[in-house]
């Protein structure tokens, strides 16, 4: 025996009946069937607002019309695709339940009142005419049908609208019944019978309460639950994109992730099913191919201890405190007692070690009922109210984490706390404890959806995610997104995933998603239409819900760097190839670093010397391990490589400048290279990384170029006016070669903090002699490295070479 329930999004039109029907005929073939029934999708909808509607009749028989329609309208669908389908009778079995409730309506305006037996009636048309429909479609295919009368043979107990069944008086009830074998069952859902013969309701998720029911009253094999979802996920895969497909959990595992939020089941379907140990699989209707969940009381210790993460929202928190708990130790019992005799569900409960306080939760639509038992039940023994003492945060959600024994798991919360931590994410009381199967934390509502996905990445994904928000789309941004695109592969063969976020220049940004590929995303960023600006970027931050998330800055924006302190203080790690903020005051980059290492935060800046050359990295790793420098030298323009190495071959200055620009090494207007006010910047870096507290203006520049240069402010200008001084530069070149020397444009930084920029005369023993078209080079003379230098020497210019230190620095963020 199995039984097969089917859901309302699965007896939503024609075709779904129809596609139940051929469940339902494919497992006969095997075994004997019983299936249970919901309402269509949206009636039961339309009945309750039958009910709420009760004192217009205007608007009672709108709903009723409106529930009617949609069944009219299925069974002529099934009847153009079912030839064979018992139509009229089917039809008028529908007409005779709906003027039914229309007499129904009439009584509740006439008395004005609509008492919970009648809501009952009401509510449960929906299922019984589900069971008429399937029941005429599986006898025009000349099955024989057994109907279960649920009133007759499922005892309830309790209210008419929410009750418990008796299992054991209606295991009776049904075995009496003499069921052919060869018969198809059907029963409807939600509904059962008091102890008067009349209807009553099974309350939420009532139907699937009913299959469970029915399984336990056959002894079934078997129960199937047929739904619009493939099964059970680790979480709701509309919220969290990489939510993922569970196997199977144990019947513990499904009440936990059902009572804190997770709306495939009810614990109240688990309870009996674990009770006479009854399988269950969830299935979809929409996908027969896929297996499902199996719900049972075997767990698999090869699977993953967590099962699942899920929530709860419209959440608000009491703490009680003072005098009165002091006095009373009994207090949280009686309190708790109350709410319970109130039917309040109390659903997380925190106390103090102290003893001075404890808190519980609930939900927010029983607070002010709360107040008023709280205040009423203590008032004799409270001089002043009780609720003077009663602190409330509402606004708050419920995150769970949900696994068989989940106490065993040793490293989960820190992996909790420190993804939240990460990420800024307040964690307001947590319980473990009163459940060996789950973890609960309290956090405001505004930051669930975040804080799902957090979690969910910390403990379910082997892959190490960095989220990327990109600034910047010149050339290095431009070479940055080809890159990352290219070692795509190479990265998931590592476990790691680069996703890029946002793509945003001085106008606008583009935000991505996964419909986007990174090989087409020039197309994408010209249709974009949203406009970027501080104020975009504030928005941004604030309701970034991703973890390692990273704001890269490909641009030259003074503005923008003064803002990097506002992203760590976010929760973003900082990239830069924008050499700004670290040559502001030493103030700001003092507070740069300290913020980062208040937030455990990463800010990265290797390309700000030496593009793609490891110097930073380098010299930080020295001075870590004891190191002191002695002297450095080093030629640290791209740009000025080349032109001065052009020197030395005999080309005018005016003309390997402009060589130098037509090859792109130079800014748009090549004074700004020729100033030696970027040479300084590097320097000053360097400096500062050594430990030495300087200003740029701390730093000794000796002009290129005559004074008067600076009012050139346009390129063509200014390199027809740099042929004035050719000449100077080719008596200075040929005065070096004589005595066996070159030019060279070299940073010097001395023992001390001194730092000079200048032209020097290098002879060939120097490591800087033979640097030209290009290349950078940087010589640390150290304790260590003595007499002869560490040398790093590459290309210090390019788009590819920066963007692949810009690289660098964002794997660094995980590894």
């Amino acid at each position: 025996m199995k039984i097969l329930k089917f859901g309302g999004t699965s007896l939503a039109n024609a075709e779904k009946f129809l596609c139940v029907a051929d469940i339902i005929e494919n497992n006969k073939n095997n075994e004997q069937v019983a299936i249970v029934l919901s309402a269509p999708a949206q009636i039961t909808n339309y009945l309750v607002s039958i009910v709420e509607k009760n004192t217009n009749i205007n608007q009672m028989l709108e709903q009723i019309d409106l529930a009617e329609n949609i069944f009219i309208e299925i069974i002529k669908k099934i009847k153009k695709i079912q030839s064979y389908f018992l139509y009229e009778e089917t039809k008028k079995i529908i007409t005779i339940e709906f003027n039914k409730l229309k007499k129904i309506a009439d009584s509740i305006k006439l008395f004005e009142k609509c008492p919970e037996n009648i809501q009952a009636i009401i509510m449960s048309r929906g299922e019984i005419l589900s069971i008429w429909i399937m029941q005429n479609i599986l006898r025009s295919r000349n099955y024989k049908i057994t109907i279960i009368n649920p009133i007759d043979n499922i005892l309830s107990i309790g209210g008419f609208l929410s009750s418990t069944v008796d299992i054991n008086e209606s295991k009776k009830r049904i075995s009496s019944l003499n069921i052919n074998k060869n018969h198809i069952i059907l029963m409807a859902g939600f509904i059962a019978g008091n102890k008067k013969n009349e209807l009553v309701l099974l309350g939420r998720n009532g139907s699937d309460y009913s299959a469970a029911i029915l399984a336990c009253c056959l002894d079934a094999k078997l129960c199937e639950i047929w739904t619009d979802v493939d099964g059970v996920f680790t979480s709701d895969p509309k919220k969290i994109s990489n939510a993922f497909l569970l196997k199977s959990i144990s019947y513990d595992e499904a009440m936990e992730l059902s009572y804190f939020g997770a709306k495939v089941l009810h614990p109240r379907t688990i309870e009996p099913l674990k009770q006479f140990n009854i399988p269950c699989i969830i299935k979809n209707t929409a996908n027969l191919k896929s297996n499902g969940t199996l719900i049972y009381s075997q767990h698999d210790c090869n699977q993953n201890i967590i099962k699942g993460i899920t929530n709860l929202d419209n959440i608000v928190m009491f703490t009680v405190s003072g005098n009165l708990i002091k006095q009373k130790n009994n207090i949280l019992f009686k309190m708790l007692s109350l709410l319970q005799k109130e039917n309040i569900h109390v659903i997380l409960i925190t106390k103090s070690s102290s003893k001075n306080n404890f808190s519980f939760c609930t939900l927010a639509k029983e607070k002010q009922k709360i107040l008023y038992i709280i205040n009423k039940s203590f008032k004799l023994e409270s001089k002043e109210e009780l609720s003077n003492n009663i602190h409330i945060i509402n606004n708050l959600s419920i995150l769970s984490i949900i696994g068989l024994n989940i106490f065993k798991k040793h490293d989960l919360a820190s992996k909790i706390f420190s993804s939240l931590g990460d990420c800024k994410i307040n964690v307001i009381a947590i319980s473990q404890g009163s459940s060996k199967h789950s973890i609960s934390i309290v956090i405001e509502t505004k930051n669930i959806l975040k804080s799902m996905k957090i979690v969910h990445d910390a403990l379910f994904c082997n892959k190490r995610f960095i989220n990327v928000f990109l600034i910047g789309i010149g050339g290095v941004g431009k070479a940055l997104i080809k890159q990352i695109f290219k070692q795509k592969i190479f990265l998931q063969n590592k476990n790691i995933e680069i996703k890029i976020r946002t793509i945003s220049n001085s106008k606008k940004i583009l935000f991505l998603n996964d419909s986007i590929n990174l090989e087409n995303w020039e197309k994408f960023f010209q249709q974009s239409k949203t406009k970027f600006n501080l104020e975009v970027l504030s928005n941004l931050l604030e309701n970034n819900s991703f973890s390692n998330s990273v704001i890269i800055d490909c641009t030259s924006d003074e503005i923008l760097s003064k803002q990097y302190i506002n992203f760590i203080s976010q929760g973003f790690h900082v990239i830069a190839s924008n050499k700004k903020a670290n040559t502001n005051s030493l103030k700001y980059y003092n507070n740069i670093r300290t913020e980062a290492l208040k937030e455990n935060k990463k800010f990265l800046y290797e390309t700000n010397v030496g593009a793609g050359l490891p110097v930073i990295q380098t010299l930080q790793n020295l001075f870590n391990t004891g190191d002191s420098l002695i002297c450095f030298k080093g030629i640290l323009s791209g740009s000025l490589s080349f032109i001065f190495g052009k020197l030395e071959e005999n080309i005018l200055l005016s003309d390997a400048t402009k060589q130098a620009k037509d090859l792109g090494f130079t800014e748009p207007n090549p004074f700004d290279d020729l100033s030696g006010i970027d040479v300084a910047r590097k320097l000053l870096i360097l400096a500062r990384e050594i430990g030495y507290h300087i200003e740029l203006k701390d730093i000794e520049i000796e002009p290129i170029l005559p004074k008067y240069f600076q009012q050139y402010k346009n390129a063509k200008e200014f390199l027809y006016k740099l042929k004035e001084i050719d000449t100077v530069f080719m008596e200075r070149v040929k005065i070096a070669k004589s005595i066996g020397k070159v030019l060279r444009f070299v940073g010097t930084i001395e023992k001390g903090g001194k730092c000079s920029v200048k032209i020097e005369e290098i002879n060939s023993q120097n490591p800087l002699y033979k640097v030209k078209n290009g290349e950078n080079a940087l010589t640390f003379y150290t304790n260590y490295y003595q007499p002869i230098p560490l040398v790093l020497r590459g290309y210090g210019a390019g788009n590819d070479v920066t963007a692949s230190g810009v690289f660098s620095d964002l794997l660094r963020i995980i590894l």
